[in-house]
């Protein structure tokens, strides 16, 4: 989607926020989008009905998991009429373009695996994403049957568990319970890098035999590049996850300096203790978190981290 409003201005989030369409004269139903690709939608109408729907007007700011209002335009469509208010939106942002990722989730699970090796940076910037979205932050290291580099893979990860984070090792392909059981009661969006084995789980975690996946998946096939297409598939009444397409990057264009620091949960006990209330944790004297740097209390590789991230942060 494509945003004349700054990602992270006030246009900007007005825009995001969800709100009603061009009127109707018929009256509309409720539904949740189960499936995105472009401006193509599958919507779950309280009934189990799956409509293949399309928004009305210009307007495409529709997300995975977004609760709309529709109406019937012939049989099995419909044309998104309205956008409900959101609880939580994640996006990931380039300097001119807005990446709905999924509404309405109460956690990110971030999947990384043994093999192939993964980017720290990209999972501490989704991390920012998902912390400014107020979402809980799950990372889950697939593949780790393969011993060989299951060390290296814990290594790489330990500063977000110094940092508070949990993570989860799972093997997707023999025991995907240890992950199941941190799902249950929250609606999760899965994310991470192509490769790291995310088919795998969605598949150890639906059932074949679920009709609404089949049909989600036949929807999904129906257009060209579907890797970059979300799906929403509910686990039980109280819990569903959402599959967002493979990235090889994640923009923080909507995010600035201020939100990059606050979504550093170790930096925390150290806000306002600066000597200049403006320090950019560089080499300004009186720096709190330099100091706490220095004695160990924050990860070296977290720190240099912050600094890439922040200093092409959106201003």
């Amino acid at each position: 989607m494509t945003s004349s409003a700054r990602p992270g201005s006030k246009a900007f989030l007005r825009k995001q926020s969800g709100g009603v369409a061009q009127p109707s004269s018929q009256s509309p139903r409720e539904g949740e989008v189960v499936a995105a690709y472009g401006r193509n939608f599958m919507v779950e109408t309280a009934t189990g009905e799956l409509l293949h729907c399309v928004p009305r007007g210009k307007n495409s700011a529709i997300a995975c998991g977004d609760r709309v209002a529709i109406v019937s335009s012939s049989s099995g469509e419909a044309v998104i009429d309205a956008v409900r208010a959101r609880d939580t939106l994640l996006v990931r942002a380039a300097a001119n373009r807005v990446k709905l990722i999924a509404a309405n989730a109460t956690q990110l699970a971030l999947v990384v695996a043994t093999e192939p090796s993964f980017s720290d940076e990209l999972v501490m910037r989704a991390i920012a994403a998902a912390e400014h979205a107020s979402l809980k932050i799950l990372i889950v290291l697939n593949k780790a049957d393969i011993t060989g580099a299951l060390a290296q893979a814990r290594a790489r990860l330990a500063c977000f568990v110094n940092a508070g984070y949990h993570v989860v090792e799972i093997s997707a392909l023999s025991n995907i319970a240890p992950l199941a059981a941190l799902l249950h009661g929250e609606k999760t969006v899965l994310a991470g890098q192509s490769g790291m084995g995310k088919s795998t789980i969605i598949n150890g975690l639906c059932p074949g035999e679920n009709v609404a996946t089949r049909s989600i998946s036949h929807f999904l096939a129906s257009g060209r590049h579907t890797t970059s297409a979300s799906s929403l598939y509910r686990l039980d009444p109280q819990s569903w996850i959402i599959d967002s397409p493979g990235m090889q990057e994640f923009g923080l264009a909507h995010l600035d300096r201020a939100a990059i620091e606050a979504s550093m949960p170790e930096f925390r006990p150290y806000h306002g203790q600066c000597r200049f209330q403006d320090c950019r944790h560089g080499p300004e004297p009186g720096c709190a978190l330099r100091q706490a740097l220095a004695e160990g209390r924050i990860d070296a590789r977290r720190f240099e981290l912050f600094h890439r991230i922040a200093g092409t942060a959106g201003r």
